[in-house]
């Protein structure tokens, strides 16, 4: 890695870094204002993924700084498998709700936290010049994409609880 592509590479993650900061601080926010449990236990995982995404970015910058290369990372992506649960689980125990407008609003706020998020990772594995790093990026992407889709997810479900269990049922019922 030359100076520039070392400096370059810096100022990424460093606006990473930031950008996972201040999703964890607007998902912890938006969790204590939230006005039921499922946007509280969904809205703090949110916060928590920000924050690995953080310490992620932290070690790739710390390793970069000390080598002057890529490290291989061992971030894994789930798939969001772990916000659906809770999602899922959540919904068991939740009588369904109409959304408070200030929730709502900060849910569609997320929505598009996330997309620019998700832009920048894909924009960043694109230009990425080692192996690890687009995979990284990539695998980064995804996650933020997951996000994305289960903050929609909550989103109708605050606006049309009823057209959302409808829409939920309707998907898992037999077509004969």
């Amino acid at each position: 890695m030359n100076d520039y592509e070392f400096t370059e590479t810096l100022k990424v993650l460093e606006t990473a870094i930031q950008m996972e900061i201040d999703g964890k601080k607007f998902y912890l926010a938006a969790s204590d204002e939230s006005t039921n449990d499922l946007g509280k236990k969904l809205l703090a995982s949110l916060a928590k993924e920000e924050d690995y995404h953080r310490q992620k970015f932290e070690d790739i910058f710390s390793d970069i700084q000390a080598k002057k290369s890529w490290p291989k990372s061992d971030f894994v992506a789930d798939g969001g498998r772990s916000l659906r649960a809770i999602f899922s689980n959540a919904l068991k125990d939740t009588a369904a709700t109409t959304g408070t407008t200030s929730e709502i609003d900060a849910v569609k706020t997320a929505i598009d936290m996330e997309a620019k998020t998700l832009d920048y990772y894909r924009e960043n594995g694109a230009r990425a010049k080692f192996t690890g790093e687009k995979e990284f990026y990539e695998a980064l992407a995804g996650q933020e994409r997951e996000h994305q889709l289960i903050l929609i997810d909550y989103h109708e479900y605050l606006t049309n609880p009823a057209a959302w269990y409808t829409g939920k049922e309707h998907h898992s019922m037999d077509a004969g």
